[in-house]
Formats: structure tokens, sequence, C-alpha cells
């Protein structure tokens, strides 16, 4: 495998270059990528809200893995690998509702919502669903480690991660507040963006707020550059916040309700951080959201986009404007990350230079990049 040297990624901001290209365009990359960063912490697969009801099943495809997210009979939300102990056959293959046991299609194998395996059919024989060495209390669903915080569901695919609130401490403590029941906005509060770019420059895009003027200028309109600031984490998560939140208000004047226990802060205030590696958050007095980062290639994301809020059955009209308000921001990003994903193929580009004073939270996240391939590296080297 080409090594890319890292070093000068790993340098203090004011000498630091990015990433080189082939962290975007190079397919070997991307899949070492897949194991050091996506794999091994804990990423963001789906929203708890994919799986309502008791009994709601959904097939995901996440780095080429196929999971079944499921919320079993007493209504917790599971993540299994979405295949047959048996031979391996895919098991669910469309969103369903299990209304008896999760059966496989190929021989009839069948698991309870828990994963439990309940029935194996005729595996010794016409009418004999016992055989010497089906062990069913060995055999269940591959299960996944999952968590659930702010209506996603995380999940460690490398099942070797610190805990969701050991590896997450800061970014919980910091939201704390937000750590309450929230209510997805329903099919007018999603929509799904595929972006022609590595997952990485979405990231990049949306940590920082310098390219707000000339980006999104309606948002800029009344949300300066002056007005925002940089929020790091070393290793954790890096983002923005800004001090000048202004509320959507409807035709009649109306709000959202407001999240309950507040502090002050949020009355002007609202924070956007990417929780690393894939999950872009934003929080409001107001609302929430989350968009979940599903890498499809070195070229292509798709990023799938949640809105929550405070209280069950919001105003749909309001609701809505906020959903075509969010999307136009996010689709404004569109050309900048393509435009970045296309110069990636240029030899003349050399991982580009960050202002020290604007690019912090990106500087940050190339510089978390860097640290855990090199992690990943001296681990392959040593078992070599």
């Amino acid at each position: 495998m080409h090594r890319t040297d890292l070093s000068t990624v790993r340098q203090p901001i004011t000498n630091a270059h990015g990433l080189p290209n082939e962290h975007y365009t190079d397919p070997e990359i991307f899949d070492e990528e897949r194991s050091a960063l996506l794999m091994s912490g804990w990423s963001g697969l789906a929203v708890v809200a994919d799986v309502p009801e008791p009994g709601d099943a959904i097939p995901l495809t996440f780095l080429d893995i196929p999971l079944l997210l499921v919320r079993d009979r007493d209504g917790d939300v599971r993540v299994f690998h979405n295949i047959c102990r048996h031979r391996g056959m895919i098991l669910v293959d469309g969103p369903r509702k299990i209304e008896g046991a999760i059966r496989c299609p190929y021989h009839s194998w069948c698991y309870s919502t828990k994963g439990r395996l309940v029935s194996t059919p005729h595996v010794g024989g016409p009418g004999q669903n016992t055989a010497d060495g089906i062990k069913r209390d060995q055999l269940g669903l591959v299960p996944v480690r999952s968590r659930i915080w702010l209506g996603v569901v995380w999940i460690n695919l490398s099942g070797e991660a610190p805990e969701f609130e050991e590896a997450n401490a800061e970014l919980l403590a910091r939201w704390a507040e937000f750590d309450k029941p929230l209510y997805h906005g329903g099919a007018d509060s999603t929509f799904q963006l595929e972006v022609n770019c590595n997952w990485k420059l979405a990231v990049e895009n949306y940590c920082e707020s310098y390219h707000l003027p000339w980006v999104h200028p309606g948002l800029n309109s009344y949300s300066r550059l002056e007005d925002h600031y940089h929020i790091e984490a070393v290793g954790r998560f890096s983002g923005q916040g800004t001090l000048v939140y202004r509320q959507l208000t409807g035709d009649d004047g109306k709000t959202f309700p407001d999240f309950e226990g507040l502090s002050d802060k949020w009355d002007t205030a609202s924070e956007y951080i990417t929780a690393y590696p894939n999950v872009l958050l934003g929080v409001h007095r107001d609302h929430a959201f989350a968009i979940i980062l599903v890498p499809q290639g070195p070229g292509r994301t798709v990023e799938h986009v949640h809105l929550f809020y405070a209280q069950p059955n919001t105003d749909p009209a309001l609701r809505a404007k906020n959903a075509e308000q969010w999307k136009i921001v996010f689709e404004e990003d569109i050309f900048v990350v393509e435009g970045m994903q296309r110069g990636r193929h240029s030899p003349g580009f050399d991982g580009g230079r960050f202002s020290p004073a604007m690019d912090g939270p990106t500087h940050m996240f190339h510089s978390w990049v860097a640290e855990r391939m090199a992690v990943h590296r001296a681990q392959d080297k040593a078992a070599e």
C-alpha cells in the first residue's frame, strides 16, 4: 500500500499542510481510512426515528457492510449484521415490520428481534429441527455495539473503542442541557443530499465559519463572521458557534417551543459541531439537527439530514419552512465541496495551508485524521 507522508499535517497550524490528495482520491487510502477512522470509533449510522415502533426493521449498508436496525419487542433499538448465521444470506432486504420472527428467506432459520436464534427447520434432516453442532444459543445474530444520543444511533464496528460515554465525554458535558427527549419532525423533516466529494471535505467545510460571507450570504446577513467562535476539543470534535441565532417565525408570528431548562446562553447562541468521524450536529434553543455522512467511495458521499424538536406535533407549516431553509443552506455548500474534490486531482496541490485565525477547527480535524492513521499504520506494521 502507498503510505502517504502525514508529518506536515501534524504540525502546528502556522506550519501545517492539509492532508495529501490521495486521502480524497485513492481507493486504497479510502479503504485504509475505512478501518482507521470510521470502524475504529463511534460512527453515526441512522436515527432512532427510522424504527419508531416495536418490530420495525430497516436494512442499511455502511462501508459496504450490510447492517440491520431493529426496534425489538421491548422497544429497545438494536443493530445487527444483516446476515443469517447459516450461509450468510441477507435477512431483510427492505424496511418492514417484523410480525413474528426475522426469517431467513433461504432456509428459513428464524431469529427473534433481540437476535436469538429460535428456529432451524429440518437442520437435522426432514422433520428434524435440531442437529449436533448447531447450538442455537451460540448462533444468534451478530450484534454491533450501539448507543443512542441526540436521536442518533451510533455504532462501533470494530468493537474496540472506549465506551461511548467515555469517548464523547467532553461533548456530552458541553451539551448536557440537550440530553433530553428529542422529537423527530417526521417525513417533512428529513432529506438526503448526494454529493460528489470525499466525506472528509463535508466535515472540513462544516467545521468552519470562514466561508460564510461568500457561500452563505443569507446567513451572513445577520450572523456575521465576527459573531462566530471556534469550538475545539483535540481528538474529539470541532466546529463553530454563533452568538446571534435568529429563531424562525411563521406567517402567523409563531415560533417553535424551546427546549426546557436551557441556560441563558442559548437565548441567542447556537452551536455546530462535528463529532468525529462522521456526524455533523447543530443545537439551537428550539430545534436540533444531525447530518450523518455515509461514504460511498473516495469521491461520493450521501448526507442524511434529520431535524428534531423540543415537543411532538409542532406546526407542520413551520417544520416544512425550517427544513426548506436548512436545505437551501446545505445545498449552498455543494459546489464548494465538489470543487475541492475536483481540485484534489491536481498534482499541483500540496494539501494547502490553514489560516491560523480562521481554520483552527478544520486543522484540528486534519490532525485527528493524521493521528488515527499513524496509530493504524503502527498496528499494521507490528502485526506483519
